[in-house]
């Protein structure tokens, strides 16, 4: 995989899970990392562990939903490494209701979470990407983007609209030199899907032909193929780390 050298990478969700392991992986790539979360104990924690191994990285408060925050966030990335190349977007939560269970606050407190912050990350990172000649860009999906469980209509429509507002911004922004996929994880060893119904846990992993959960890393080293060099006439596409659950 190529390396990262003299780039600048912009993780949100970055405290834990899959976000921390994109973090690690792409520091060791040789990038320097802005690790955003609302999480400020374990972000600042896992900051500290990366800069104990040699590498550059830094900690800013995000929450992803709010259009001031991310201002901020990419200013400070500015002010502490000078430039902006790579932006994965992690935030979000899980909304397991079906359609008649789901409140308005809840519909909203999914579509905030899961697709709004998507959206502004990108509205706030794809000019400063253009001014550094381009960039590269993954979206957190889910392989509820693709397929129905029924039930989580709002986790759905987040999800699918991901990889919609990821194909959309791939095609308005190819001439910018700025690649944009989506990527959906299928079930997930990380500490939002301990929270899951151990039911529901058990019958994914069944439906699921490896018959086992991914791990974390195993999601970012696919994210992290997604924005780098070699992945450079990849854009506009999603790719599945699921396990086969997607292909039964």
């Amino acid at each position: 995989m190529s390396d990262f050298k003299g780039k600048v990478a912009l993780v949100t969700g970055a405290s834990r899970g899959i976000g921390a392991s994109e973090a690690r992986l792409l520091t060791v790539k040789g990038a320097r990392v802005v690790a955003t979360d609302i999480l400020d104990d374990l972000g600042a924690a896992l900051v500290e562990e990366i800069s104990a191994n040699g590498a550059a990285a830094a900690y800013v408060h995000l929450d992803a939903t709010k259009c001031a925050d991310w201002a901020r966030a990419v200013e400070q990335a500015l002010q502490t490494f000078g430039r902006l190349d790579v932006l994965i977007n992690n935030a979000g939560v899980h909304g397991r209701l079906g359609l008649e269970e789901t409140s308005e606050e809840e519909w909203h407190r999914v579509l905030d979470n899961d697709l709004k912050t998507a959206w502004l990350g990108m509205k706030h990172c794809i000019p400063v990407m253009r001014r550094f000649g381009g960039g590269a860009i993954v979206n957190t999906s889910s392989v509820y983007g693709l397929i129905a469980s029924g039930k989580a209509t709002a986790y759905h429509a987040a999800k699918g609209g991901v990889l919609m507002v990821s194909r959309a911004a791939a095609v308005e922004y190819a001439q910018d030199r700025i690649r944009v996929n989506s990527i959906h994880p299928g079930l997930i060893d990380t500490p939002m899907t301990e929270t899951l119904p151990p039911a529901w846990k058990a019958s994914l992993m069944e439906a699921t032909p490896m018959k086992r959960c991914a791990s974390a890393e195993e999601v970012a080293r696919a994210a992290v193929f997604l924005v780098s060099d070699d992945a450079s006439f990849i854009t506009g596409t999603q790719l599945i780390v699921d396990g086969g659950l997607t292909a039964v």
